[in-house]
């Protein structure tokens, strides 16, 4: 079984539609891909009515949170698997991190625009085609030939945290996602945890932490990670109890990584389905 747990479509920061991101799946020889829109389910639907014959469609989210660690607010996002995604608190959290989501873009366009920069919210909500986030600022600014690159645009020069046009996040911390994943009936992975060259990361006390807390897992083969990165991660993993996911990361052509670029055992992954209680699988 090739297995993907870890994609986005146009309901979050993908470029495919939901639709679109699994019939790729399945020509790409997937047996099973999980869609994970940030902070969301809203392509499960369209995603679920389109599955080829034979292709599962594991229901998720990727989960924007923090943790608070001496005097740093270091970002985390965990993912969330088989949750139900009708359990009224835990689809409330959902629902206001995506409307801060859609404030703190349109801040951010406020601060390019004072400054006297061709960024306008009208095209940022075109190129975005549903919920609005930082990326489609950042896409934005390359059209308007702001900076060369979407790397560009995420840099301490411009949207990057500690630039002038950056804004924080709304988001709850990482003790509280994890609750909240759990009473959903869901089951919790902790998304690309050391994948320093994305920014500051933690250390394995935090780990240790959020297995005791609830976490069922680590992503270690992810496309950010390296070979040093992935052993010290899979030893934590074994010491802890924690299964181990492989996942592409896919977003579509605006990243190299294709669908399947990584993979998650059959161990593992059915390990991750017989301890989810919110939600099953979706055959096609």
């Amino acid at each position: 079984m090739t297995i993907d747990l870890h994609t986005h479509s146009t309901a979050s920061d993908g470029l495919d539609a939901p639709q679109e991101l699994v019939r790729r799946a399945g020509t790409a020889g997937l047996a099973v891909v999980a869609l994970t829109d940030h902070d969301t389910t809203a392509g499960i639907d369209a995603a679920a009515a389109a599955l080829p014959r034979g292709l599962v469609l594991v229901p998720g989210a990727e989960i924007s949170c923090y943790v608070q660690v001496d005097e740093r607010r270091i970002a985390l996002h965990v993912l969330a698997y088989l949750f139900d995604p009708a359990e009224p608190t835990f689809a409330a959290e959902r629902a206001e991190v995506r409307r801060h989501r859609v404030t703190r873009a349109r801040r951010m366009v406020e601060l390019l625009h004072a400054d006297g920069h061709p960024v306008r919210w009208e095209r940022v909500s075109e190129l975005a085609g549903g919920t609005v986030g930082r990326p489609h600022v950042a896409a934005a600014m390359v059209e308007a030939g702001l900076v060369p690159s979407m790397d560009a645009a995420f840099s301490r020069s411009w949207i990057g945290p500690g630039g002038p046009y950056h804004v924080g996040k709304q988001q709850p911390d990482v003790w509280r996602t994890l609750e909240l994943i759990r009473a959903a009936g869901g089951v919790s992975v902790f998304a690309h945890p050391y994948a320093s060259r994305r920014g500051v990361t933690v250390g394995p006390e935090v780990i240790e932490r959020m297995a005791a807390a609830g976490l069922g897992g680590l992503e270690v083969d992810h496309p950010d990670h390296d070979d040093d990165e992935r052993r010290r991660l899979r030893a934590l993993a074994a010491d802890l109890d924690l299964f181990t996911t492989g996942s592409s990361d896919y977003h579509g052509a605006s990243k190299p990584q294709g669908l399947g670029a990584e993979t998650t055992s059959r161990a593992a992954y059915e390990r991750l389905v017989t301890t989810a209680t919110g939600a099953t699988p979706i055959t096609g």
